[in-house]
């Protein structure tokens, strides 16, 4: 891979610091780990989003990250419907709170919404898609790994970097086949863009799945998938604008509905929708087939009743 360089506005330096710094004094949402000894020692915070604080932690003698997420009523990202229709809940009591919007509904809502997380980095993880590993979940804190560059560092956000031609078609081509891949395992990421994916010495790491989305479970789900691959198009596009002509998007879910899609295909990034003509009077002969069947069953009942 080509060396990388930062963009001048990315105002990343803090995040792009070595990890082995003054360890801070233990947040209060970290003390449950520590306690139960998932968590040896805060080093430092990394990163504060919409939906989670980040920590640098030591694990033993492994240095991985702590993602904290952040209170509802904290959080600048609201879950939609769209992200969790699908979402199964074997519980009645909880599915019931959870419809109603009971305090413990929101509670088990909240709960989910973290889980999902969890289960997808997990999921992903055993489809060979380039995600951080997880290790531990607990009182609303994932212990995951920490990405790194080569020389050790956070590793830098795709969109803090300033790309060649040639690593924009690298890199777009790689996130495609990841996207097929999570699509194969079942998962759509419903957020991807190039500020939830890391770059380290190997190329892309994708991040941010709180709100992925059961692909066969959501009937939002195609449209997400042709989302998030329009954003990797036009952030790429920047840099190599040939790639603003391609559809991997409709291509891909196409394939997907067909059952056809295998992780590592070759795609041509063209799409081209078949519209057929409808038949009005093959419909409308239905329609009067079904009103004719309805009219009889009546009759029947009717004559029942009698």
């Amino acid at each position: 891979m080509a060396a990388l360089k930062f963009s001048d506005n990315s105002g990343t330096a803090a995040g792009r610091s070595r990890t082995h710094k003054a360890p801070i004094k233990t947040p209060k949402r970290l003390l449950p780990l520590v306690e139960e000894g998932l968590v040896d020692e805060v080093m430092r915070q990394l990163m504060s989003g919409k939906e989670a604080t980040v920590y640098v932690v030591r694990c033993g003698h492994e240095i991985r990250c702590a993602k904290v997420y952040k209170e509802p009523e904290k959080r600048a990202f609201r879950k939609a419907v769209q992200y969790t229709e699908g979402r199964r809940v074997k519980n009645s009591r909880r599915a019931r709170a959870m419809e109603k919007g009971t305090r413990y509904g929101r509670e088990q809502l909240e709960a989910a919404w973290q889980n999902a997380e969890v289960s997808a980095l997990q999921r992903l993880a055993a489809a060979g898609v380039r995600v951080p590993r997880s290790y531990n979940f607990l009182d609303g804190v994932l212990i995951m790994d920490l990405v790194t560059d080569a020389e050790g560092n956070a590793a830098p956000r795709l969109n803090d970097l300033e790309l060649s031609p040639e690593l924009a078609r690298e890199f777009h081509g790689f996130l495609v086949g990841e996207v097929v891949k999570m699509l194969c395992a079942g998962i759509v990421h419903g957020d991807l863009s190039e500020y939830n994916v890391l770059v380290d010495s190997r190329g892309p790491v994708i991040i941010d799945l709180p709100q992925a989305v059961d692909a066969a479970g959501n009937i939002g789900a195609g449209a997400m998938l042709e989302r998030d691959v329009e954003n990797l198009t036009a952030y790429f596009g920047k840099f190599a604008p040939e790639l603003r002509a391609t559809d991997y998007g409709k291509e891909i879910w196409a394939l997907y509905e067909s059952a056809k899609l295998v992780p590592g295909m070759p795609l041509t990034g063209r799409f081209k929708r078949v519209e057929k003509a409808v038949d009005l009077q093959g419909v409308m002969h239905e329609i009067d087939d079904v009103k004719k069947e309805e009219a009889a069953r009546r009759l029947y009942l009717q004559s029942i009743d009698r």
